[in-house]
């Protein structure tokens, strides 16, 4: 037997879920890991808890020196091991990876619909002919379940919330969440599927029916509030304080867990190798974190060597990260979101401000920003080669075209943008642009219909005036 064969062997029969005992995780002030200073505060799981003690952000820190009893080699082939299968919970890309999201949780108390496992598209037409690029790949979180990269975090605050309330019941009786179309979609299937009331605090009239739609399906409470995102944010943050309504938005750090393994699972599809680039679109910034981390932590346990540059791509209209870029970390501001096509990172308060620096300045990374013109133009070209993009994908898509432009990107670098969500959630915008309907919009890559008659002359010359056939 070879030696990769034998530590597949070990991996199928000697998996760590014997010997959970061993492995464990809790909350701790993130300001102890981004200050680098140790710290005595710290809680558990099992409690609700959002805020430290200085009213700072949380994070989960997990036992490293358990995890590494297990050398690299165990790890990946444990995670191959499981890859595609329908033993439960590990068909999922978020449980494959139990161990390193939550540790302590019975199998019986995951909520999974198996997300994860998205493909990572080659997008070589694009790279090669639009971008002189041979090695550019597109993460596509949003073939998922509710259509968005929001169900990687989802699966593991719900699959929480119910050990929580199976354990202590009075505890929680609800999960809600302030949203700008995608985590609401998320947090209502998840939690239909486990029979959990849900609520979701929504801007009116600033998500796609698409998004609206979901959580009525699913069931949740559905509130439709005359401000944005921000004010949504500040209103559940008062009701969660006060209720037994547990908090699902990313200032809880518990999705991150589940979000942070679709860095993870890059590495695994490139066959445990770290791209150069990673371009990620950017609103609430959770999600630029929780890629750090999940970086991070194979370098850490030896799966990898390095880490990639980490680029946040946001819409010109919503960019504080953007402005405190250029102008100074010290310097950020949070502003008010415009209107943007990209509307689940139409935000001008993130949450994770605090986060996303640490995770920029430890990668090297770097903020770019899209105009509306840029972002669907950038889309559309992308479409143009196979892929039918959301408009965060076309901020990213966007921000890319302008570092390989200025020469910051190279020709052979291997670069990954991150897709956040289905493009057939955003239809209307997509419509829109190809109708050409847009105001103040040139819409240069728009493909139109072409009326015809009914008859096969028409048919013939319409087809020879675009292919001359």
């Amino acid at each position: 037997m070879e030696a990769g064969e034998d530590i597949r062997e070990q991996a199928k029969h000697r998996a760590p879920l014997d010997k959970s005992h061993l492995f464990g995780a809790r909350y701790i002030p993130f300001r102890s890991i981004s200050h680098n200073k140790p710290t005595q505060e710290q809680y558990s799981l099992d409690e609700v808890v959002y805020r430290s003690e200085d009213g700072g952000l949380l994070d989960v820190q997990h036992d490293i020196e358990a995890l590494q009893n297990y050398g690299p080699e165990y790890w990946k082939a444990l995670f191959d091991s499981r890859t595609g299968r329908t033993a439960w919970p590990f068909g999922s890309g978020v449980w494959s990876k139990k161990e390193w999201v939550l540790p302590d949780i019975s199998d019986e108390h995951i909520v999974s619909m198996f997300e994860g496992n998205s493909n990572l598209f080659w997008a070589e037409r694009f790279g090669r002919e639009q971008l002189g690029m041979s090695d550019l790949w597109v993460k596509q979180c949003g073939n998922s379940h509710t259509g968005s990269f929001k169900d990687l975090g989802m699966t593991v605050l719900v699959s929480q919330v119910n050990r929580l309330r199976k354990t202590q019941p009075n505890l929680v009786q609800a999960v809600g969440c302030a949203s700008t179309g995608d985590t609401s979609a998320a947090l209502a299937a998840y939690c239909a599927w486990a029979g959990i009331p849900a609520i979701v605090f929504l801007p009116a009239n600033k998500i796609s029916m698409a998004q609206l739609v979901q959580p009525i399906a699913n069931g949740a409470m559905v509130l439709s509030i005359d401000t944005d995102f921000d004010g949504c944010m500040n209103l559940i943050k008062d009701v969660t304080a006060s209720s037994p309504i547990y908090l699902a938005n990313s200032m809880n750090s518990l999705r991150l867990e589940g979000q942070k393994t679709a860095a993870i699972e890059i590495c695994q599809q490139f066959d445990w190798e770290v791209p150069d680039w990673v371009i990620i679109p950017g609103g609430n910034l959770g999600n630029i974190y929780a890629f750090y981390k999940g970086f991070k932590m194979c370098r850490d346990l030896g799966l990898i060597s390095r880490m990639p540059r980490m680029v946040c791509a946001q819409a010109q209209n919503a960019n504080p990260l953007y402005q405190a870029y250029k102008n100074g970390w010290d310097k950020f501001k949070p502003v008010k979101a415009q209107t943007t096509f990209a509307s689940a990172i139409q935000i001008g308060d993130p949450v994770s401000i605090e986060r996303a620096i640490l995770a920029l300045e430890a990668t090297d990374g770097i903020v770019e920003e899209a105009s509306e013109e840029e972002l669907m133009d950038a889309s559309a070209r992308g479409d143009l080669t196979g892929m039918f993009n959301c408009p965060h994908t076309g901020v990213a898509l966007a921000a890319l075209i302008k570092l390989r432009e200025n020469g910051t990107i190279g020709p052979t670098d291997r670069t990954v943008v991150v897709s956040t969500a289905h493009g057939l959630k955003f239809t209307q915008s997509k419509t829109a642009y190809h109708s050409k309907e847009i105001p103040d919009m040139s819409c240069g890559y728009a493909n139109q219909p072409v009326q015809v008659k009914e008859n096969l002359g028409d048919v013939m010359d319409a087809i020879r005036k675009r292919y001359q056939i």
